[in-house]
């Protein structure tokens, strides 16, 4: 009995059972990483609900510490998890602050905007997330072009407070939705190909902050019906 025991101990793994581990990996994974963008979610809603009566002046302040808290993050993720993870949780808590100002302002002026921008938000990430997620096509390579032409929205965002474009709001919003897009279904792929759990947090911030850029851009398209 001990020698038939040690000799099916070593038998090789079956590819059968390979899958069966890397999906097992695949799903506690994913669970995590999207657990940890919920709970950094409902921190960000805190946030946001605390600063409602803030300047804008503070709000820049908070925005600033949320910033400090996400490049610590970084540093975190190689060397303790729980670490990041506290990391995350208070960048949520520092960006709902820093952008409460904002979100109040859009809360008192049109509401329902405040709820266009939440559903769409919704329906759009979990599209485009479920595309990249699902797609077998390497989008690695589109990372690059991406961050560029990030730049260049930026550089246009800048323009447009000091020159009048007309509907450059829109078209700032509406490209900006395209390049996040392009960020959502890479972040997601991401999520699908790594094996490493430590990567949760990082994954979790990634994914956040598509959400939140494209939570922003949906209400400043929704805002201008006021």
């Amino acid at each position: 009995m001990a020698g038939g025991k040690l000799a099916r101990m070593s038998y090789p793994e079956t590819s059968a059972e390979r899958t069966t581990t890397t999906r097992d990996e695949a799903h506690v994974l994913f669970g995590q990483t999207m657990g940890l963008v919920a709970v950094t979610a409902g921190l960000f809603a805190v946030g946001a609900y605390l600063g409602r009566n803030m300047s804008n002046g503070a709000g820049f302040l908070w925005f600033l510490a949320a910033f400090a808290c996400l490049i610590g993050l970084n540093f975190a993720a190689q060397r303790s998890e729980q670490l990041a993870i506290g990391l995350l949780f208070a960048f949520g808590v520092l960006i709902g602050l820093g952008m409460a100002p904002t979100i109040a302002y859009y809360a008192n002026t049109n509401p329902q905007a405040v709820w266009q921008a939440g559903g769409a938000t919704a329906l759009f990430i979990a599209g485009f997330g479920a595309a990249g997620y699902a797609t077998r096509r390497d989008l690695q390579p589109l990372a690059r072009v991406l961050f560029w032409a990030l730049l260049a929205l930026i550089a246009f965002g800048i323009i447009t407070i000091f020159v009048r474009i007309p509907n450059g709001q829109l078209i700032y919003a509406i490209l900006g939705l395209v390049i996040f897009a392009g960020f959502t279904m890479i972040d997601f792929q991401r999520l699908r190909r790594t094996k490493d759990i430590r990567a949760a947090p990082l994954l979790a911030a990634s994914i956040f902050l598509d959400i939140l850029n494209v939570f922003l851009f949906f209400l400043s398209i929704f805002g201008r019906r006021s």
